[in-house]
C-alpha cells in the first residue's frame, strides 16, 4: 500500500506528518515506496548545532552523546529545543519496488538527502567523530527516504564535504534568485554558509549587496572576496543598534542568522513596502509578525522554504562558478 509521506512510521501523536511527530519508527520493515540508506554523515543545521554546543559547553563527546540520545528517543534527528535538523549523506542500501526512483537509483549510489532530518527516520549504530567547525558528524546508521523525499547524487567535480555543506543550504540562493533584482539595496544578515551563497546570488542578480555579521572579519571577508559590496559589524539581536547603521533603507533583507532574536533587526532595516526573507531555522513567526505590526512596518515577510525547484543545481553551479565560494566552503568543512 502506498504511503508517500511515511505516515505509518509515526508513533506519536497519531494523525500528524513525520516532521510534526514527536516520535517516529525507523525500524519498521522497508515499505515498497521507500529507500533505505546506509548513513555516513549527518550535517546538523546551524541553529541546532549552536544550541547543542551551548548545552554541552562545547564538549565534543557530550555533543555526540546528545545526538545519539535525540535519535534514540525520537527516531530522527530533530533538536527538541530548536525544532530543526539538517540532512545526510549515505549509500543506497535498498530501493523499494514502488519508489519513484526505482531504476534510477541503484544499490551503492552515494546520495545526499534534500529533505530535513526532522522527518527522516534514522537509527544510529555509532558516531565516529563530530566536527564542530563544520557542524557535521561522521556516523554509521540507517535512514529511510519516503517516496516524496528529495535527494541528489553527489557531484563528482566538487569535494564531498563541500557538496554536503552547499546542499544543506541550497534553498537560500534559489530564493534570493527570485527576490533580488538589478539596482536593489539588499542586506544579508549572517555571513555563514547560507549567507555567503545569498550574497553571491544577489550580486549575480545585480543587487547592491551589504552583509551584516557580529564577526567583523567574516563580514569584511565577503567584501574582500567580491561577494558583497559593503559590510556592517553589529549584533543582530540588538535591533536598535542595527537600525542605527542601516537606517531602515534596504529594499530586501535576507536573514541567514543562526541565533534567535534577530527578526526585529531585519524588519527595522527594511524600507516601507520592502521584503524580508527569513532563511533561518531560528526564526519566530510570532516575533516577526507581531514585531512588524508593532513598529508600523508594511513589509512582506517571507519564510524561506528549504525547497525551490532546481535549487540543488543552482547552488552547486553557483559554487562551481565562484572560486571565492569554493574557498569559503573548503575552509568551513576542513
Amino acid at each position: 500500500m502506498s504511503d508517500p509521506y511515511g505516515l505509518r512510521r509515526v508513533v506519536r501523536p497519531k494523525g500528524v506528518l513525520p516532521q510534526q511527530a514527536e516520535v517516529i519508527d525507523p525500524r519498521l520493515p522497508l515499505g515498497p515506496d521507500e529507500v533505505a540508506i546506509d548513513v555516513e554523515r549527518l550535517n546538523i543545521d546551524a541553529a541546532s548545532f549552536r544550541q547543542l554546543q551551548e548545552e554541552c559547553k562545547g564538549d565534543v563527546p557530550r555533543i555526540a552523546a546528545r545526538i545519539r540520545e535525540i535519535v534514540a528517543a525520537r527516531g530522527k534527528m530533530q533538536n527538541p529545543v530548536t525544532g530543526s535538523g539538517g540532512m545526510l549523506i549515505g549509500r543506497v542500501a535498498e530501493v523499494g519496488p514502488e519508489h519513484p526512483a526505482r531504476g534510477e537509483l541503484e544499490r551503492g549510489d552515494r546520495i545526499a538527502t534534500l529533505v530535513s532530518l526532522t522527518l527522516t527516520p534514522l537509527s544510529l549504530e555509532e558516531i565516529q567523530a563530530v566536527h564542530p567547525h563544520a557542524e557535521r558528524a561522521d556516523v554509521r546508521g540507517r535512514a529511510v527516504l519516503f517516496a516524496t523525499g528529495l535527494w541528489a547524487r553527489l557531484p563528482e567535480d566538487l569535494p564531498e564535504a563541500t557538496a554536503l555543506a552547499v546542499l544543506d543550504v541550497c534553498g537560500a540562493p534559489a530564493w534570493v534568485a527570485r527576490l533580488a533584482s538589478k539596482g536593489q539595496r539588499l542586506l544579508v544578515v549572517g555571513a555563514g554558509k547560507s549567507g555567503s551563497l545569498a550574497c553571491a546570488q544577489a550580486r549575480r542578480n545585480g543587487a547592491h549587496v551589504t552583509v551584516l555579521d557580529y564577526r567583523r572579519d567574516a563580514a569584511q571577508g565577503l567584501v574582500s572576496d567580491g561577494l558583497a559590496h559593503a559590510w556592517l559589524a553589529a549584533d543582530a539581536t540588538r535591533p536598535l543598534e542595527v537600525y542605527a547603521l542601516t537606517k531602515g533603507e534596504f529594499d530586501v533583507v535576507v536573514n541567514c542568522a543562526s541565533v534567535p532574536g534577530t527578526e526585529m533587526a531585519s524588519i527595522l532595516s527594511t524600507r516601507q513596502g520592502g521584503e524580508v526573507l527569513f532563511f533561518s531555522m531560528a526564526t519566530s513567526f510570532t516575533a516577526a509578525a507581531l514585531g512588524a505590526e508593532g513598529v508600523g512596518k508594511d513589509v512582506r515577510l517571507t519564510i524561506g522554504n528549504g525547497y525551490a525547484q532546481g535549487h540543488a543545481e543552482l547552488a552547486l553551479d553557483l559554487v562551481r562558478e565562484t572560486p571565492a565560494l569554493q574557498k569559503i566552503f573548503a575552509a568551513r568543512v576542513a
